[in-house]
């Protein structure tokens, strides 16, 4: 059933995965629909193999499903090919992973400075100054990643996710590396700078406390929503 939302941001239709695997085909998700209005905060929860990190993933594109549509910011991104996800990517979406996937080779600032250069913007470095100061690191953005410690490279993961200001934020366990108060200062200044923006913000998460924070939790078991 389509849930349909009052300027929905992020929708997705019957949306299916299945992957292969020796016993045959294993459905990893299965008629999975939501709406998501703009400004949202979403938590997706479930038990270890319920699907959550695959639904984040078709949510933004970053894979394709089997069944189903994904509508991101008015662009039906099961229509578009790679390029064209990744051009929708860039425009509408920023990102927080568990692991921070910053590039080593690069600084704090020139890897905040990288999705605002990927789209041609001339102040890429001003910008990318700016919001590093406002995460707090405004003393540290010539430091390389393997010179900051786990909280402040994911303060770094974070301001690049809104330097461009995305219209929808997904956050995969963005404390999962990290020791509790380090992850409780992160998530404060994440949902700060989400409320700051009026940016959506869809997180996966299996702790309860901070799904509690966020509007609207999203529960899958066995690769089904059984609570939206």
């Amino acid at each position: 059933m389509q849930t349909e939302r009052m300027d929905t941001v992020l929708a997705a239709e019957r949306l299916g995965k299945q992957v292969s695997s020796p016993e045959g085909l294993l459905a990893i998700l299965s008629d999975v629909s939501l709406a998501i209005a703009r400004g949202e905060t979403v938590a997706i929860m479930g038990a270890s193999g319920a699907g959550k990190s695959t639904l984040l993933a078709l949510l933004a594109g970053l894979d394709e499903p089997t069944s189903g549509t994904v509508r991101l910011a008015d662009n039906e991104l099961t229509a578009l090919d790679e390029d064209g996800r990744a051009a929708v990517r860039a425009r509408h979406v920023g990102f927080v992973f568990q692991s921070f996937h910053l590039v080593p080779s690069l600084t704090a600032l020139e890897n905040v400075m990288l999705p605002l250069e990927l789209t041609g913007r001339a102040d890429a470095r001003s910008t990318a100054r700016e919001v590093l100061g406002r995460v707090g690191l405004a003393e540290r953005v010539g430091h390389y990643p393997r010179q900051l410690s786990g909280g402040e490279q994911q303060r770094v993961a974070i301001a690049r996710a809104f330097v461009t200001r995305p219209d929808v934020l997904f956050a995969d366990e963005p404390t999962g590396n990290l020791d509790t108060a380090t992850g409780e200062r992160i998530m404060d200044l994440l949902f700060g700078l989400n409320a700051a923006t009026g940016a959506t913000l869809v997180l996966v998460t299996h702790d309860m406390a901070l799904a509690s924070r966020c509007g609207r939790v999203i529960r899958l078991d066995a690769g089904r929503v059984v609570e939206a």
